[in-house]
């Protein structure tokens, strides 16, 4: 077998995928490896290791309860800006809608999934192929459909159904991330309603993500994102049954096995910024495989475009901890990074200030 196939411009993986003549991937997929940032993750145990927070605790009038809770959200903050979040009272059954309806979007015919091919990064309906074809040289395995959810709800016309359950999911997601921002403020030692008032969360901008990676004949050459942190405050993540999320911790690349209707969240760059890089953004890489389909929904959560993001003036001292990043509007950062190459916290690293 050869070990690539010709160079190709993307029109999108699934085409590219089912394609009969592709035993071997294009050589202009195939990303380099050798490097230890990119080295394959750790053992399988170490999934074990990955925080849990217990959203019933966070919303318990028990204030020990409560306590657990934050105390939980504190660690995971710290430690790994990457934790799972279990009993949060979405239904098992609308999670699965949601991903089989996005399954279903990506099954549509070409031409009708064109109609949603966006050209700017606001557009509130952009279905596209890699992560920023018109700027990379090497692609990424994967296909997305990004829709803006709040303040203003968009959703594609098709298929059938896909519009009440991408509403029903992402009111529910979000209500779950405002009351683990709300639980964070607090464990910043803050006021409860501090963080979603500075931010103004009631107009934040929340946007639903479909992401199709399917099968790949050489998955080990490629990727289907690479190491990046996510603009934004959270960004809740949920999955069918195939796994393929890593996350880095210490240095090493861990293997997110996701407990059954868990939700996997990770912290975002507007998160280090307001905390004054007390919570760091956590870098995450998405793997792929020669045998399943994976879908993910992923939910990015952010302040309101038009706000400007600086650290939170309690956790500014200018002699002990004097502000560590440029205030910086969030539309501003947001078409900052979606408009370039994902390259790990490139973007975060714009807005700092130098010591």
């Amino acid at each position: 077998m050869e070990t690539t196939s010709p160079l190709l411009q993307p029109s999108n993986i699934k085409q590219l995928a089912e394609s009969l003549e592709f035993r071997s991937i294009p050589c202009n997929y195939i990303h380099s490896t050798n490097n230890s940032s990119e080295s394959s993750a750790t053992d399988p145990h170490d999934s074990n290791l990955i925080p849990i927070v217990d959203f019933s605790l966070l919303t318990s009038h028990d204030p020990h309860q409560r306590s657990t809770a934050i105390h939980h959200l504190t660690k995971a903050c710290q430690d790994w800006g990457f934790f799972m979040v279990v009993n949060h009272g979405i239904p098992e059954n609308l999670m699965k809608a949601v991903i089989d309806s996005t399954h279903e979007f990506f099954n549509l015919p070409e031409e009708e999934k064109l109609e949603y091919a966006g050209k700017h990064v606001l557009d509130p309906i952009r279905f596209g192929t890699s992560f920023n074809a018109s700027k990379e040289n090497v692609f990424f395995w994967r296909d997305y459909l990004k829709v803006f959810v709040h303040p203003h709800f968009h959703s594609p016309t098709k298929p059938q159904g896909y519009r009440d359950s991408m509403a029903e999911y992402s009111e529910k997601i979000r209500k779950v991330a405002r009351k683990l921002l709300a639980g964070i403020s607090e464990s910043l030692g803050l006021e409860e309603s501090f963080l979603d008032k500075a931010l103004n969360l009631e107009s934040g901008l929340q946007i639903f993500v479909g992401n199709y990676y399917p099968p790949c004949p050489q998955p080990e050459l490629t990727m289907g994102m690479p190491p990046h942190s996510d603009h934004g405050l959270l960004t809740l993540l949920i999955q069918n049954q195939v796994g393929g999320l890593e996350v880095q911790h210490q240095g090493k690349w861990i293997n997110v096995n996701a407990l059954p209707n868990s939700i996997l969240v990770n912290t975002g760059d507007h998160l280090e910024i307001f905390s004054n890089g007390k919570y760091k953004s956590n870098v995450h890489r998405a793997v792929v495989n020669n045998k399943e389909t994976r879908i993910s929904i992923v939910t990015p959560h952010g302040p309101s475009l038009e706000t400007v993001v600086r650290p939170a003036s309690p956790l500014v001292d200018k002699d002990s901890s004097p502000a560590a990043y440029i205030p910086t509007k969030y539309r501003d950062y947001l078409e900052l990074q979606q408009s370039n190459i994902l390259d790990g916290k490139s973007c975060l690293e714009r807005v700092k200030i130098p010591k």
